[in-house]
């Protein structure tokens, strides 16, 4: 699997409320050029839209630390979801039988590997943005 290499690095900060902070501006920047859901689109599934709105209830879920260390990665991840044009490693969902999951990997401009995993909904072809991750 090839890696793509995000021009931004991860975002600073040491309390989870500053993370999330600057997260949600990216977010709310992005929801501000869209009528309804917030998107962004992939050059990877020839410019199709991925909705970015169940990243923030799936990581409501996490705990406050593993909250942090994923927003970490957050802007990276947008821009990966932009611009990646690399094959990712697709596997059907266990939790659903009409998902597929894309996991996607990538390099911040300092070098560290991180993972972006996207669901597909077969039935309607839509897509969600649902974890950001480092490796363990």
């Amino acid at each position: 699997m090839n890696t793509y290499h995000s021009k931004y690095t991860k975002l600073s900060g040491s309390s989870y409320n500053e993370l999330e902070r600057k997260a949600r501006k990216i977010h709310n920047d992005i929801a501000k050029r869209t009528k309804r859901n917030a998107y962004v689109r992939s050059k990877y599934f020839k410019k199709d839209k991925i909705f970015i709105k169940l990243f923030w209830e799936h990581l409501n879920q996490k705990s406050q630390r593993n909250r942090k260390r994923r927003l970490k990665y957050y802007e990276c991840a947008i821009d990966l979801l932009r611009n990646n044009t690399f094959e990712p490693d697709t596997r059907p969902n266990p939790n659903g039988k009409h998902e597929i999951v894309h996991r996607f990997s990538g390099l911040t401009s300092g070098g560290e590997l991180f993972y972006v995993q996207v669901k597909e909904d077969i039935r309607n072809d839509n897509k969600y943005l649902i974890s950001v991750f480092p490796p363990k």
